[in-house]
């Protein structure tokens, strides 16, 4: 006889397994001791603030650039060879100066010339800083630099203009523009170098030379004067080579021609003398002959086709003429 299985016999176990574990008292948990970590937390926050601190006073000097440390607005030291390098915290700071060469538009002024002309110059320079210290000793920063070098710059730029007149300053072949420009350049950098701002120009040029609006239509007027004369000097000059000239052809053709005559003359002498004496040579070997030649050749100059000659009948022409020889 077989047992009768209770099909609901694994849920009741499973149930007492739950009522079991519900039934056991939970485990109390150990709090945790933040003491024990305290100095290891202090010490890596410690490390890293020391690490952003490090990391914010490190500075790189670059190719074309100075470094300029100053401790407590005081200039310490100046870097200027490329590297990586170390400010003091809080003490110290660091700015940029430029090495390499700038160029500053100077503004536009008006100046006076020799003959009393006004004229607007425009420049423009080439400049560098040589010592920062200097530099920021007298001028105080790069703006300020460049403000004192255009003062300097208008100043020289107006004492040499005005010892020059305008014709002098704006015609292009005038040799002594080219020059111009390094008398401004080196008569600055004595300027500068005497206040030590610790900056040189390399080059001053100047761009453009106008008129103000009121002078202009005079200049040009007075420029095309002045063209039209020289226009009219070079005609001048040119007429009066050209009647130089001339003459001097014409006297040549005749010193030629006259000597070209000369030249003819003897040689027809020389042949007329030479046809007279082979004349006489052949008169002297046969008289009558010749005699007979040179009537013929008479015929030749008298005789034409409608010629009428009226001559005795019995004279020695006339029996040639008719044929008899005897």
């Amino acid at each position: 006889m077989t047992e009768n299985k209770n099909p609901f016999s694994n849920l009741e176990a499973k149930f007492k397994t739950v009522d079991n574990k519900a039934s056991k008292a939970p485990k109390e948990k150990k709090p945790i001791d933040y003491k024990k970590y305290t100095k290891s937390f202090i010490a890596i926050f410690l490390v890293f603030v020391l690490f952003i601190i490090a990391l914010a006073n490190i500075y790189v000097v670059k190719e074309g650039e100075f470094k300029v440390i100053r401790q407590f607005g005081e200039i310490k030291d100046i870097k200027q060879n490329p590297g990586i390098h170390m400010k003091i915290p809080f003490v110290q700071s660091v700015t940029t100066v430029p090495k390499y060469q700038m160029n500053y538009n100077i503004s536009e002024a008006e100046i006076n010339t020799k003959d009393k002309r006004r004229i607007i110059i425009d420049n423009y320079a080439v400049w560098r800083v040589v010592n920062p210290k200097e530099m920021i000793s007298s001028a105080g920063t790069l703006v300020g630099a460049g403000s004192r070098m255009e003062e300097f710059i208008y100043s020289v730029v107006r004492s040499e203009l005005g010892q020059l007149e305008y014709s002098e300053i704006i015609n292009d072949e005038n040799s002594s523009r080219g020059s111009l420009n390094d008398q401004i350049t080196n008569h600055v950098n004595e300027l500068l170098k005497k206040d030590n701002y610790g900056i040189e120009v390399i080059d001053v040029r100047i761009k453009r030379t106008d008129l103000p609006l009121e002078n202009e239509q005079s200049v040009y007027n007075e420029m095309i004067s002045e063209r039209q004369s020289i226009a009219q000097k070079f005609l001048s000059t040119g007429d009066a080579d050209k009647r130089r000239i001339e003459a001097e052809t014409d006297r040549e053709v005749r010193e030629m021609l006259a000597s070209a005559n000369k030249e003819a003359s003897v040689i027809a002498a020389e042949g007329d003398a030479e046809a007279a004496k082979i004349y006489n040579q052949s008169f002297s070997k046969d008289p009558e002959f010749y005699s007979l030649y040179r009537t013929l050749e008479s015929y030749k100059k008298t005789i034409g086709s409608e010629t009428m000659i009226i001559i005795p009948s019995d004279s020695p022409y006339a029996n040639i003429l008719s044929g008899y020889l005897e």
